[in-house]
């Protein structure tokens, strides 16, 4: 078992969570979007629908935004992209992550705390919450594993087009009601701004 194997609402269960819904990030204020990034996102948004593929997605739709939050936030974060996540093989916690964030800067080790597991899906949001809620608790893991546990785990499903997010914190998941599109890149970058840089 992996990752990949857990389904959602099953998950829960799997792992022992509690599960709600909530507006997680109210009065939120979107960043301005540089013209640059939106201009990257407009071609890419063509080639990734036209293309459809989960790898197409990822590479130019969701990494962009990833690396634009890196540049807003001075490199204050880690990124690491397709990364081999190997927790807990026993309960299924292994697997591979399309992103995960960090709290340390340092690229070349992946280090604690983990703050965020971010996965790419090609269509619906939905079929991510499984994959993307197993990896926050190995995420959780990992952390106390290091002794740098921290409340909060954040996760995103995201097409690309199309952001869900999810808050772990100790056995209790919670679901965002709201769902955040690319027409408002700003509203993304300021959550992700908002879960990096949280103390």
């Amino acid at each position: 078992m992996a990752f990949s194997d857990f389904t959602f609402p099953a998950v829960t269960d799997d792992l022992g969570l509690t599960s709600a819904e909530a507006d997680l990030f109210p009065g939120v204020e979107p960043l301005v979007a540089r013209p640059e990034l939106l201009e990257a996102l407009a071609d890419g948004q063509t080639v990734a629908l036209a293309v459809h593929t989960e790898k197409a997605r990822s590479e130019l739709l969701i990494a962009p935004v990833l690396m634009e939050l890196r540049r807003l936030t001075r490199g204050s974060f880690g990124l690491f992209s397709g990364t081999s996540f190997d927790v807990d093989a026993a309960r299924g916690l292994n697997g591979v992550c399309d992103f995960i964030l960090t709290r340390s800067p340092r690229m070349y080790v992946l280090t604690a705390p983990l703050v965020a597991i971010a996965e790419a899906k090609n269509d619906v949001l939905r079929s991510g919450f499984g994959q993307c809620i197993a990896s926050m608790v190995a995420a959780r893991l990992f952390n106390e594993r290091g002794a740098a546990a921290i409340p909060v785990i954040h996760g995103v499903v995201t097409t690309g087009s199309a952001w869900k997010f999810l808050r772990l914190e100790g056995d209790a998941l919670t679901i965002d009601l709201r769902e955040y599109y690319i027409d408002n890149v700003g509203l993304i970058l300021a959550i992700l701004r908002r879960i990096v840089t949280a103390p």
